[in-house]
């Protein structure tokens, strides 16, 4: 069977998962113990892991806090910013297009807390534009949240003028990079984002595991509170395993992340040529964009999402959309923010290629897609 859908997950690299051994059963201490040799290793390993992320970020290791994951790590950004700061009766911005960590935490905070939040417009590729965020700035705006890259069709903002608009004012930018990682130079102080998650799982890392990389300066109210781990900002016994994890494949991306993004772009654009050239009536959605290069968002006119991924599964692994929207039959809220109708958005799927896909898989996909889809319309 053919696995196309990295952006739900990806494999553990087999490089992480040798790295991830002996914290298990060899190398197994408590980093919060802090008598004996034990406790020792760990701490330092954790400390080695955490600075390795930070070097690949352009950041200081005192900025990265471990999580659960990108979720997890959403939550702590929003959530805590809000209630730290909740006196200020702050303004928040975002847009339609985002995960659902950010929109259904967002619409919690409003709902039960009395937030303000706006939701800028996309265009038709999903874009949001600076001139717009900068309309919605209020006096009390404190934070924008907009993700790097989307994950249902790796479409980018322009989050570097984006971050200039929020840096000039004084507003805390926060970005989900979760699909970005290792597809683009992520070096969040550069370009002025001061919050950023991310999530191991998404860049061949184990489950479980993810950062938030916080500025300096930038305070949050802790959701986590009990042993005080990481400062306070977030108490529980670390991961040290899949830390290490993370940290070895992050290292992998930064040796091999530039030219891998290359290949990956190429898988792309060969399955969405060959989808355009072999089935009649396939759109590309948001194909004019600057796009991440793993991606691909493809509307089958005349099939549902819904028929083609069963009429596919057990040959072809696929999706619909986000995996954390997989028991709901709906429209993608994203599509629909791009301006599609139910009925384009219900026959869309998504496509993506990871780093141990191959010609041959891509060849033997469209194969299969338009065989499926030949099936469908002779219904």
């Amino acid at each position: 069977m053919i696995y196309l859908d990295y952006c739900a997950t990806t494999p553990v690299d087999s490089r992480v998962l040798e790295a991830m051994m002996p914290y298990f059963d060899t190398i197994y201490g408590n980093p919060s113990s802090r008598s004996h040799l034990y406790g020792w290793q760990v701490k330092e390993a954790v400390e080695a892991a955490q600075q390795r992320i930070a070097d690949w970020l352009g950041v200081s290791p005192h900025e990265i806090v471990f999580t659960s994951g990108a979720t997890e790590s959403i939550n702590m950004a929003l959530r805590g910013y809000f209630f730290r700061h909740r006196e200020e009766n702050p303004h928040f911005v975002s847009a339609p297009t985002e995960h659902k960590a950010v929109l259904e935490t967002l619409a919690d905070l409003e709902q039960r807390h009395g937030l303000e939040v706006d939701y800028l417009p996309v265009d038709t590729q999903g874009r949001v534009h600076p001139e717009d965020v900068l309309s919605a700035i209020k006096p009390n705006t404190r934070m924008v949240i907009l993700m790097w890259g989307n994950n249902e069709t790796g479409v980018l903002h322009p989050i570097e003028a984006i971050a200039e608009i929020c840096r000039s004012r004084g507003i805390v930018l926060m970005s989900d990079a979760t699909q970005a990682a290792g597809k683009r130079l992520l070096h969040p102080r550069d370009v002025g984002v001061d919050m950023m998650a991310l999530s191991s799982h998404k860049m061949y890392g184990p489950k479980g595991m993810g950062i938030l990389y916080v500025r300096r300066g930038v305070e949050l109210h802790p959701l986590i509170t009990g042993g005080g781990q990481q400062k306070g900002r977030r108490s529980g016994t670390l991961n040290v395993p899949a830390i290490v994890g993370m940290a070895k494949a992050v290292e992998i991306l930064a040796q091999e992340g530039a030219e891998e993004s290359q290949r990956l772009e190429h898988l792309r654009n060969a399955i969405e040529r060959q989808l355009v050239e072999r089935i009649d009536g396939v759109t590309v959605h948001g194909r004019t964009a600057e796009r991440l290069p793993h991606i691909s968002n493809v509307g089958i006119r005349g099939v549902y999402s819904e028929d083609l991924l069963l009429a596919l599964s057990t040959k072809v692994a696929l999706s619909a959309g986000s995996a954390c929207n997989a028991a709901e039959v709906r429209p993608s809220h994203v599509l629909k923010a791009m301006g599609l109708s139910d009925e384009e958005a219900l026959s869309s799927i998504r496509i993506s290629v990871g780093r141990f896909t191959t010609e041959e898989q891509i060849n033997q996909s469209v194969e299969y897609i338009a065989e499926a889809v030949r099936t469908l319309r002779t219904r």
